[in-house]
């Protein structure tokens, strides 16, 4: 996932975002029942929606038609409107099936952002000097499940299959989109193991580049301490090859484990003696600048005295 927001690029056209009102409707384009293959003066433009930075996005999805000859006329047009607005850049999201409507949109001047299974997005820079849109998805994210049974000083600790080397190591898998970190460690924990288990904290987060795994992007791992609420496991036999309750200082002076996992039993054995406090990093949940959304933000717990009004 990208870090970069839209952020950055021509904070000076927030005002006019402020006007969210749907640009002139499309007319249909020609190429089937009910298109108009010389629309008027002033129609054929295509429907966008402002964005808060002064940016049009254009969903084609509506279109029922797939005269590329046709959708290039009226996406020239809109575009000079656009530009002749003030506008700063254009999203166009193509739908699989509208594929053939890329071509003229290339010749335009689009380019290509990033495609998802069913569709694809282009987008077109009118703004002044390099294009400053942010770039797609540069992460995958990974998440583990340390599931710690204070009460026995016992961890959940699988081996996966097939791998050339097994080792020691905490369920866990990638992140789907739009679920939290603590979210991801649970359900991940309950696939591979069966174990039922509660998100306390997240331990340790590890960044790394270049990863062979993650399409040669940039892969982040974190690690959630779980508090279990079940403890017979039941292996996944497609992903598991072994799985067992362990010594936690067992786990901790291990050789046979990966060295993140090593040390992230340390920092639980630290935590466990000496209290978590020391070492958690807790999450609280606040109103995003997005109307209706929220977002999480992971860090040690402040004593009362400096928490003040949120």
């Amino acid at each position: 996932m990208s870090f970069l927001p839209y952020g950055g690029y021509l904070r000076a056209v927030l005002a006019r975002a402020r006007d969210a009102r749907l640009l002139v409707p499309h007319r249909r384009v020609s190429g089937g029942p009910g298109c108009a293959r010389d629309p008027p003066a002033g129609a054929g433009l295509l429907r966008g929606q402002l964005d808060r930075f002064g940016g049009v996005s254009v969903r084609l999805g509506a279109l029922d038609c797939v005269d590329a000859a046709a959708f290039q006329k009226a996406l020239q047009a809109s575009v000079q409107q656009w530009r002749s607005e003030g506008r700063v850049a254009v999203w166009l999201h193509v739908p699989i099936l509208q594929s053939a409507l890329i071509t003229p949109a290339a010749t335009l001047g689009f380019r290509f952002h990033h495609a998802e299974a069913d569709a694809a997005t282009l987008t077109l820079w009118l703004g002044q000097g390099p294009s400053r849109l942010p770039g797609y998805a540069t992460h995958q994210v990974g998440v583990a499940g340390a599931v710690f049974d204070e009460n026995t000083g016992k961890i959940l600790v699988v081996q996966d299959r097939n791998k050339l080397k097994n080792m020691w190591k905490f369920p866990g898998g990638l992140a789907e989109p739009g679920e939290d970190f603590g979210d991801t460690a649970v359900r991940e924990v309950f696939e591979e193991t069966g174990v039922r288990s509660e998100f306390r904290s997240l331990l340790s987060l590890r960044q790394q580049h270049s990863h062979p795994g993650a399409f040669g992007k940039s892969d982040m791992y974190l690690i959630c301490r779980l508090q279990p609420r079940s403890f017979t496991i039941e292996l996944c036999p497609h992903e598991c090859l072994r799985g067992e309750w362990m010594d936690l200082a067992a786990l901790a002076a291990s050789a046979n484990t990966t060295p993140i996992t090593r040390r992230a039993a340390r920092l639980l054995l630290y935590g466990h003696r000496e209290g978590f406090d020391k070492v958690d990093l807790t999450a609280d949940t606040f109103p995003a600048v997005y109307t209706g959304l929220f977002y999480k933000l992971y860090h040690r717990e402040l004593p009362d005295s400096y928490k003040g009004a949120e």
